[in-house]
């Protein structure tokens, strides 16, 4: 790995490669925190540990030299990508940084040790390149709220910083899940954001009248998709919320095929 230049920022974009434009839209944000002294560093790890069982650990999308093309066109300056030997010498993790507060709603009950995962493959990123700053999307809303907690609660000297998502111009959130989409259900996919946006803007202050909507509308305009998950939670706990009392966002898991979107929106 190239040497940092003392004094000057570090800032690291992991993610699991199959980069697309929101990914880009990161490294760019990254080069500029960093500066031009600054050190862009993206990681490309397929990491393991997140997947459970019977998820599409195998069939992730693997694109390393146009990922690297797309590195380089944003802005980075250090392409990481380790083995998972190199990460997970004994072939699973030894030593996992288990999550227990922020992981009872949305994604954590249908993905259970998940965010374990995540935690423990960016704890050892942080330690390995040692950055300043690091980025994520929103669009994994959750993912976010919990590493911003990993950080306080393990005191790493780093500013976690969220970025907005990128859609595609009909709304719907790049993801590389994308790709699994057939052309009926591609066509389909954007009701996900248009049920999230009818949330935001319903009258009622009640989360179940919200959600009851949220749902009829779902079911009219993408009958090909399937719920996961169709919640109203706390920005910050990720507590469910029966009334909307405080910042807030709705948040939404839906499968469409083989692939499961995820998408979500402040409220308030």
């Amino acid at each position: 790995m190239a040497a940092y230049q003392a004094g000057s920022p570090v800032v690291l974009v992991p993610t699991m490669g199959a980069l697309h434009d929101g990914h880009g839209a990161l490294v760019e944000a990254a080069r500029v925190r960093a500066g031009t002294a600054g050190t862009v560093v993206v990681s490309l790890f397929v990491n393991p540990a997140q997947f459970g069982p019977g998820e599409d650990f195998d069939a992730y999308p693997r694109a390393f030299a146009d990922d690297c093309s797309r590195c380089e066109a944003a802005g980075a300056d250090v392409v990481f990508h380790p083995s998972a030997a190199e990460m997970y010498p004994a072939g699973r993790p030894g030593v996992l940084v288990v999550e227990q507060s922020l992981a009872q709603t949305l994604c954590g009950p249908t993905r259970p040790g998940h965010f374990d995962g995540v935690c423990t493959v960016v704890a050892k990123l942080f330690h390995l390149v040692r950055p300043d700053i690091s980025l994520f999307g929103k669009k994994d809303y959750q993912q976010l709220a919990i590493l911003r907690h990993m950080v306080t609660e393990l005191n790493f000297p780093i500013e976690i910083v969220g970025a907005e998502t990128v859609r595609e111009p009909d709304g719907l959130a790049m993801s590389s899940r994308n790709r699994y989409l057939t052309p009926e259900e591609r066509e389909q996919a954007p009701w996900v954001r248009k049920v999230l946006l009818g949330i935001r803007d319903h009258p009622s202050r009640q989360a179940a009248a919200r959600l009851a909507s949220a749902r009829e509308q779902l079911a009219a305009g993408a009958p090909l998709g399937r719920i996961d998950y169709l919640q109203i939670v706390d920005r910050n706990s990720m507590a469910e919320l029966d009334e909307i009392d405080r910042p807030a966002l709705a948040a939404a898991a839906v499968f469409f095929g083989k692939a499961r979107l995820i998408d979500n929106i402040e409220i308030g």
